[in-house]
C-alpha cells in the first residue's frame, strides 16, 4: 500500500480529490497563461498608482480626492466581481478573464489621455470594474487549475502578481529616468496589458462553459460559517495590505521624520518580502499543512506590525514592514484555495467571484480605520489596528483546515485549453 494511502490525511492536506487532466503541457499551458494575467494586474495597478502623484499635479486634484479615488476604485471593484460572476455562469472564466483584461488596457488609456478631474474620475471608475473582474477570474482560472495539478500552487499566482506589481513599479521609475510623460507612460503600460492579453488569451484555462442551466440557477449550497471565516480572513489581510501600501511611507515621514526617499522604502521592503513569501508558500503548505502556515504566516505579521509601533527610528520601522511581509501575504491564496474546496459541483466560479468580494471590503476598512485613528490621534497609533488584524489572522486559522473537495467534474474533466 502506497505511503499515501496509509496516511490519508496528510493526502488530504496536500492532493484535492477531484479528477486530473492526463495532459501535463495543457496544465502547464495554462498555468503560466494564468500567472502571466495575475501579472498583468499587478503592473498596470502598479504602475497607476504610482503615477497619481503626478496626476494630481497634472489635474490639479486635491489630496483628498485620490485618497477618496483610491477607495471608491475599490468598492466599483466590488461591481466588477459581480460582473465577473454571472459572466463567467454565462460563458467562462476564460472568457470573462479575456474581457476584463481588455477592459483594464481600454481604462488605463482613458486615464492616460484624461484632460480633467471629470474625466478621471470616469476613467479610473471604469478601471475599477475591471480590476474587480481581473481579480475575480484570475483566481477562477488558478483555484481550478491547481484542482488540475492535485497539489497546492496558488500561491505561485499570487507571487506572479507580487513581480507585476514590483516591474509596474520599476517601469514608471524607468520611464522617469528617460523623463517620458505621465501619459507616454500609462500608454505603453496599457499597450503592455493588451498585447499580453491577446498572447495568453487562447491558452487560459476553459471553465464554466459546461454548466447546466440546473446548476447555474440552482441555490448556492455552501457551509455558511467556514465560508464567512475565510471571507473575514480575507478582510483582515486586505485591510493590513492596503493600510501598509497607503499610509506606510506618510508614518516614516510625519511620524519618524525621514525624507521621502527612505519613507518609500517601507512599501519596497513590505513588497519584497510579500513575493518571497509567496514564492515559497506552496512548499510551506505541503510540507506543514495551511493551519500551520496561517498560524505562523500570522505571529510573523504581529510581531512585524509591533516592531512597527515601538519603532522611533526610520529603519526599525522598515525592517518591521520587512517582516510583516515574510507572514501575512499567503493568507490570500491560501483563502482562495481552501474556497475553492468548499465549492460544490460546477460552482468554483461564483464561490470563488463571491469571496473576492471582501477583497475590497478589507482595503475600505484597513484605509478607514487607519485613517480614522491618524485623524483623531497620530498614525502611531493607527499602526495598532493592522496589528490587531493580524492577531485575529492567528485566531481563524482553523478555519483553513483541510476538508475533501467536493465532487467537480463539470470544472476539471471538462476543463480544457484552446479556443
Amino acid at each position: 500500500m502506497s505511503s499515501e494511502a496509509e496516511n490519508p490525511r496528510k493526502r488530504s492536506r496536500t492532493l484535492d480529490t477531484r479528477p486530473v487532466t492526463r495532459d501535463p503541457n495543457a496544465q502547464a499551458t495554462a498555468r503560466v497563461a494564468a500567472a502571466v494575467a495575475f501579472g498583468l494586474q499587478g503592473f498596470v495597478l502598479a504602475v497607476l498608482l504610482t503615477q497619481l502623484p503626478q496626476f494630481k499635479d497634472d489635474l490639479g486634484f486635491t489630496e483628498s480626492l485620490v485618497v477618496g479615488a483610491v477607495v471608491g476604485v475599490s468598492v466599483v471593484a466590488g461591481v466588477g466581481s459581480v460582473v465577473a460572476e454571472q459572466l463567467a455562469k454565462a460563458t467562462s472564466s476564460r472568457t470573462t478573464l479575456r474581457v476584463g483584461l481588455f477592459a483594464i488596457a481600454l481604462a488605463a488609456v482613458a486615464i492616460a489621455l484624461a484632460s480633467s478631474t471629470a474625466a478621471f474620475l470616469v476613467a479610473f471608475a471604469f478601471y475599477g470594474i475591471g480590476l474587480g473582474m481581473v481579480d475575480a477570474t484570475a483566481n477562477m482560472q488558478a483555484v481550478s487549475i491547481q484542482h488540475l495539478y492535485g497539489r497546492v500552487i496558488l500561491s505561485s499566482f499570487h507571487a506572479a502578481w507580487s513581480v507585476g506589481a514590483i516591474a509596474g513599479a520599476l517601469f514608471v521609475s524607468a520611464c522617469s529616468a528617460l523623463d517620458l510623460s505621465v501619459t507616454a507612460c500609462v500608454l505603453i503600460a496599457a499597450a503592455v496589458a493588451a498585447i499580453g492579453c491577446a498572447a495568453i488569451g487562447p491558452r487560459l484555462l476553459r471553465t464554466g462553459h459546461q454548466h447546466t442551466a440546473d446548476t447555474s440557477t440552482a441555490p448556492l449550497a455552501l457551509p455558511l460559517w467556514p465560508f464567512l471565516a475565510l471571507g473575514i480572513a480575507m478582510v483582515l489581510f486586505y485591510a493590513i495590505d492596503f493600510g501598509i501600501g497607503n499610509w506606510s511611507a506618510l508614518y516614516l515621514k510625519e511620524v519618524l521624520l525621514s525624507d521621502a526617499g527612505t519613507a518609500a522604502l517601507a512599501m519596497a521592503a513590505y513588497q519584497i518580502t510579500a513575493l518571497i513569501s509567496r514564492l515559497t508558500g506552496d512548499h510551506w503548505v505541503r510540507r506543514f499543512g495551511e493551519i500551520a502556515v496561517v498560524r505562523v504566516g500570522a505571529a510573523v505579521s504581529v510581531i512585524g506590525l509591533l516592531v512597527v509601533v515601538l519603532a522611533q527610528a526610520p529603519a526599525v520601522a522598515i525592517a518591521g514592514f520587512f517582516v510583516v511581509g515574510l507572514g501575512a501575504p499567503v493568507v490570500a491564496p491560501l483563502c482562495f484555495s481552501a474556497a475553492g474546496r468548499l465549492a460544490p459541483a460546477g460552482r468554483t466560479d461564483t464561490v470563488i467571484a463571491r469571496l473576492n468580494l471582501f477583497n475590497y471590503a478589507g482595503t475600505v476598512l484597513g484605509g478607514a480605520v487607519i485613517g480614522g485613528i491618524a485623524w483623531t490621534s497620530d498614525l502611531r497609533l493607527g499602526f495598532v489596528a493592522p496589528l490587531l488584524f493580524a492577531a485575529a489572522l492567528f485566531l481563524l486559522a482553523p478555519a483553513f483546515a483541510p476538508r475533501p473537495a467536493r465532487p467537480d467534474t463539470a470544472d476539471t474533466e471538462g476543463a480544457r485549453t484552446g479556443a
